[in-house]
């Protein structure tokens, strides 16, 4: 690694954790020499393995860092929060996000520059703002936890056949059939009552968009206490997946097969065991709590970014 990545021999004022993928593309290298020449003492630690963010995030901690950059996509903004969040609120140095990933659905949604230098300065310049932090099964998430069949494709299916997905109607119902899809049956507990609705798609969203640009949760902000929910109802015809997609399209309005909820925490008991996506990261959860934790974690972002509500300023 040339001396362009190479930490400061102190430990700096910030630290950019990096997905190890992306530490030799010349435009980070020299995104990260230019704001040390801006005057920004930023030390780089660079991702191995699972885990390493985690780790990462503890050490600087330890070391007294105030704000950490997560350098990488989705998946390693959720395990850099993860870490954040095993961390007294005391202690949890602020959170600057470089988005390095093939979607970055978060970083899009919170309007983040994403060409490297640019987001660089924001996530070292920009006011942090106090925002909440989903937790779902002693899991986190930040953006967007998805379960249902839209899970499943993310979780087992080969990239071939994701891209069926946007192949139209057709190619989905052929894909249900070929799969011999069933709803995922369970019980869904809200503030309000209980639902029991057989599912196809379950969206939390504290972000608005997931899956590459999906609005899912068009009415998110991070900082207002409250989960998007998405109920998307089961279909047996291409009449009524079509239906559905007419909804979808017309959210935050709910309709037959698609109910929109704001809540401060949804249960959920299934038959069997849900396929689950939290930021991009697989897990499989036969009953869970998802909830916030208010106001959990400092984030560096611009101030008109539309998912953020006001009076969420902090250091």
């Amino acid at each position: 690694m040339s001396d362009a990545l190479q930490p400061d021999a102190r430990d700096g004022d910030a630290w950019l954790i990096l997905n190890g993928k992306s530490a030799q593309l010349p435009d980070v290298r020299e995104a990260v020499g230019r704001v040390r020449e801006e005057g920004h003492h930023l030390a780089v630690r660079v991702t191995w393995e699972a885990g390493d963010g985690v780790r990462l995030a503890r050490e600087a901690s330890e070391a007294g860092i105030q704000r950490i950059i997560a350098g990488g996509g989705d998946g390693t903004v959720n395990e850099i929060v993860g870490g954040l969040m095993r961390l007294a609120p005391e202690v949890r140095p602020a959170l600057g996000i470089l988005p390095l990933g093939s979607a970055n659905d978060f970083a899009r949604g919170l309007e983040l520059p994403l060409e490297p230098l640019e987001a660089l300065r924001v996530a070292l310049d920009a006011t942090s703002h106090m925002v909440d932090v989903g937790s779902l099964g002693g899991d986190y998430f930040i953006n967007l936890a998805s379960g249902g069949f839209g899970a499943q494709i993310t979780n087992s299916t080969p990239a071939p056949l994701k891209r069926l997905l946007g192949g139209g109607a057709y190619s989905l119902m052929g894909m249900l059939k070929a799969w011999n899809y069933q709803p995922y049956r369970g019980c869904l507990r809200l503030p309000e009552g209980e639902r029991n609705i057989p599912l196809f798609l379950l969206a939390l969203g504290n972000g608005s968009q997931a899956g590459g640009g999906q609005q899912l949760a068009p009415l998110a902000k991070v900082d207002d206490g409250l989960m998007e929910l998405l109920m998307v109802r089961h279909f047996t015809s291409l009449r009524e997946m079509k239906q559905l997609i007419d909804e979808l399209e017309n959210l935050p309005e709910s309709g037959e097969f698609v109910e929109y909820l704001q809540v401060p925490w949804v249960e959920f008991e299934g038959e069997a065991a849900l396929p689950l996506n939290l930021d991009g990261e697989p897990c499989f959860h036969k009953r869970f709590r998802a909830e916030l934790v208010p106001g959990a974690l400092a984030l560096a972002v611009p101030a008109s970014s539309m998912l953020l509500s006001h009076g969420s300023a902090g250091s």
